[in-house]
């Protein structure tokens, strides 16, 4: 995958889910913290160097912490510097949804649970090689777990 792909997605529309899940707003408070409601379902963003993940790097994988499907390795998790868990890909190019962001004046891709739709973070082109992308994910959108 390349900032190619991301940008033709995000324009020309997301590959089909491995599956979906869909519920309520009720049902989504019901089972979200308050901050992990504020972020996966209403786009929000934690402070830089605040997330439980920003930091670790066990192995394993990190799902979304809303659906349970698999999004990230930990072999691709990468320090960014920028206060946010990195990671330069995601397991497989259908869990992840990529939506233009024109908010706060510039231009960014936000990236998304491809499953439920949940917020994760944005991704930009400026990660390590060889696909030169950096996941900026909000901890509280993921959870990890075993492999």
């Amino acid at each position: 995958m390349t900032w190619t792909d991301v940008i033709t997605y995000a324009k020309e529309g997301n590959p089909t889910p491995p599956r979906r899940v869909e519920k309520t707003d009720a049902e989504w408070r019901a089972e979200l913290s308050a901050e992990e409601y504020q972020v996966i379902r209403q786009k929000g963003t934690e402070r830089a160097f605040t997330g439980e993940y920003c930091e670790r790097h066990e192995p394993g994988l990190y799902a979304c912490r809303a659906c349970g499907t698999p999004l990230f390795d930990s072999t691709v998790k990468f320090e960014s510097g920028t206060g946010w868990p990195s990671f330069s890909e995601p397991v497989a190019e259908d869990v992840i949804e990529y939506d233009l962001d024109t908010s706060y004046g510039m231009q960014r891709v936000e990236v998304m649970c491809n499953v439920c739709d949940g917020h994760l973070g944005h991704v930009f082109p400026d990660g390590p090689k060889p696909s030169g992308l950096r996941f900026c994910i909000n901890s509280a959108s993921i959870k990890k777990v075993e492999e």
